[in-house]
């Protein structure tokens, strides 16, 4: 099994949470600000360059106004 970090879902989570990020009007220093976290970690969430916990993907969803099912789906709609 390959690591996560590499998978197909792994990358569609990514393209999801900067997808939702900016449908939510939110810049990723504002995000970062908001979850007391640097910009960067922002930054690496949606780059790929870190995995992303599950807790941590359900305080994004709730910061943006979606659901975690949202940030979790495959489909590119």
């Amino acid at each position: 099994m390959r690591k996560s970090i590499f998978s197909k879902k792994h990358r569609a989570i990514v393209r999801n949470l900067r997808k939702a990020r900016l449908k939510a009007g939110l810049t990723q220093a504002q995000v970062a600000k908001k979850l007391h976290r640097p910009q960067s970690f922002v930054a690496r969430m949606e780059s790929g360059q870190r995995r992303n916990d599950a807790v941590e993907l359900g305080w994004v969803a709730d910061l943006y106004g979606c659901k975690l099912a949202d940030l979790l789906s495959d489909s590119s709609g």
